[in-house]
């Protein structure tokens, strides 16, 4: 009976969690700038194109654009495949002008999206976060 009550607490606590899951829509953008330190912020477009993410990011009026892939846990293993709505992170490579960049991103419990990323010769990461809109 115990087991039984910590898997529903454990179930009621994860159910909010799972229920923003996909990863697709419009967030507001907050980050860190690695070369100079200082926050900037935009928005920041996810669709779903087949089994992969278009990514496009606007930020001070300049568009970056990228391609995703997905992953989630499936039991206790981390699993990447095709985009699903159920996917709890997202891997992104993105275009700035004439370099690339790649960055990470994770569903945190509270629904925003937990990321990091740089830029290609950088050797500095930098936050970012993506919040509901």
């Amino acid at each position: 009976m115990r087991i039984r009550s910590i898997a529903v607490a454990f179930l009621m606590l994860a159910a909010p969690a799972l229920a923003w899951a996909d990863p697709t829509g419009t967030f507001q953008v907050k980050g860190i700038n690695p070369d100079n330190g200082q926050q900037y912020g935009g928005t920041v477009k996810v669709v779903r194109n087949g089994e992969t993410y278009n990514v496009t990011w606007n930020i001070g009026g300049q568009e970056y654009v990228g391609t995703g892939l997905g992953a989630k846990f499936i039991g206790d293993r981390f699993q990447m495949g095709p985009a699903s709505p159920d996917d709890t992170a997202l891997s992104v490579g993105y275009i700035s002008g004439n370099s690339f960049g790649m960055a990470m991103y994770f569903l945190q419990p509270d629904g925003t999206w937990q990321g990091v990323w740089t830029y290609a010769g950088s050797n500095k990461a930098s936050a970012e976060n993506w919040l509901p809109r």
